[in-house]
């Protein structure tokens, strides 16, 4: 029999019992909107997160805590909690800061991060505590919009000010209030507000605006007391800034060289224990890390199709045996096995074709609406996910069709004819 006839055959069954074709084509329709909506929205995020990393500066160099191995997964978590780590000290930063030590390094500058609650009147927010020196405004590319910055008074006298973030700012204080000069209690102390930072947005690790930053000394002795082993203060990162990209990897040497010798490293068998990283490097980690996400999200989205595989499978199987006379009645007048073998198989395509026709409609307006709701995140629906996406509906009713058109196929006419 011609395949159009036979497509034809299908459509008349599938019609024939709407809402069991419906309900048996949901699982396929769940299942391939689910993955063209977690794929898509995962490459949105990977996309993102790169664009925000060469949004900080593509001269930006960062100083962890720790040795970050390559394709390492447990250094690659270790990466996001390195700022809890203190193999880092203020004298490391003080020796990059010397020209003779690393003359391809044009700024430094260290930061102390830790949380606590800041409270101004009767309103109060957790939130991040940075202890900063001058520099850090420069060197990150990040300003006052209002007031001023930490200065170098500040730091030597580890007085109690802050520079607040925007989204400090609105937790704490109410619409149109000018908080310079305000008194606000971090961890118990009073500060003086004397600068908020221009908004920033978000990035890779956090939101940038939710932050308050404080003199380094003061962090240091007043708010943490981060000390190291020999007593010396310690820092959770520490940023370097080079004139141009192509000094990227003179400064990451001479950085490395630096502290070794600061870390006592002089063999060559001693590890690091730092690392030297460029906005590459991040958004590599980063990026491998979002690459595992999504194809995880999209093999649980998967399991969906399976589900829809199985039912497809077992319609089919009911619907061979309601149709028994029907089949015996066809191969009496002469269709062949393979007649029978394709009106079913054909069936069944058809069946887990709609669906995933259905499917891609839903996940593409699913992503666009879920982008929506992140104004920073990009929708990136790709051409081949959705060729995929259609593959697969297609091999799904190929493979759970097989078995029910086979055992139509194998009805021996006679038989079928008597069924009852």
């Amino acid at each position: 029999m011609h395949i159009f006839a036979n497509i034809g055959i299908a459509f008349r069954a599938l019609m024939a019992n709407k809402m069991r074709a419906i309900l048996t084509m949901l699982g396929i329709i769940i299942g391939i909107s689910a993955v063209i909506i977690l794929v898509s929205v995962g490459q949105g995020v990977q996309t993102m997160v790169s664009e925000q990393m060469m949004g900080i500066g593509s001269t930006l160099i960062f100083i962890m805590p720790g040795e970050l191995e390559e394709s390492n997964a447990s250094m690659k978590n270790n990466f996001l909690r390195s700022t809890n780590t203190s193999t880092l000290a203020l004298s490391d930063a003080e020796a990059l800061s010397d020209p003779a030590n690393a003359p391809a390094v044009t700024g430094v500058a260290p930061e102390f991060v830790g949380n606590g609650t800041a409270i101004y009147g009767s309103n109060n927010t957790q939130t991040a505590i940075s202890g900063v020196t001058p520099d850090y405004q420069d060197v990150r590319s990040f300003y006052p919009i209002l007031g001023r910055f930490i200065e170098s008074a500040d730091l030597q006298n580890a007085d109690a000010v802050a520079v607040i973030g925007q989204t400090v700012l609105e937790d704490l204080f109410p619409a149109g209030t000018n908080p310079l000069g305000e008194v606000i209690r971090i961890n118990r102390l009073t500060f003086e507000v004397v600068g908020v930072m221009e908004k920033k947005g978000g990035s890779a690790f956090s939101d940038e605006d939710d932050i308050i930053f404080v003199p380094l000394s003061t962090a240091q002795a007043k708010l943490f007391g981060a000390r190291t082993a020999s007593g010396d203060y310690s820092v959770s990162v520490i940023y370097a800034n080079v004139a141009d990209e192509s000094q990227l990897e003179q400064a990451r040497t001479q950085i490395s060289e630096v502290l070794r010798w600061e870390h006592g490293l002089l063999y060559s068998s001693d590890k690091d224990d730092f690392s030297v990283l460029t906005q590459a490097d991040v958004a590599s980690v980063l990026g491998s890390l979002t690459t595992v996400l999504t194809a995880f999200l999209g093999l649980i989205a998967a399991v969906s199709l399976l589900v829809g595989g199985i039912g497809i499978m077992n319609i089919m199987l009911v619907s061979v045996t309601e149709r028994t006379k029907e089949i015996g009645l066809r191969k009496a007048v002469g269709a062949r096995r393979r007649d029978i073998l394709g009106q079913f198989l054909i069936e069944a395509v058809v069946l887990s074709v709609l669906g995933g026709f259905i499917g891609i409609g839903i996940g593409v307006s699913g992503t666009m609406a879920a982008t929506g709701m992140m104004e920073d995140l990009t929708p990136y629906i790709s051409p081949s996910t959705i060729l995929i996406a259609t593959g697969f509906s297609v091999a799904v009713g190929l493979f759970f069709g097989i078995y029910p058109a086979a055992r139509a196929a194998r009805l021996n006419p006679i038989d079928a004819l008597r069924y009852e």
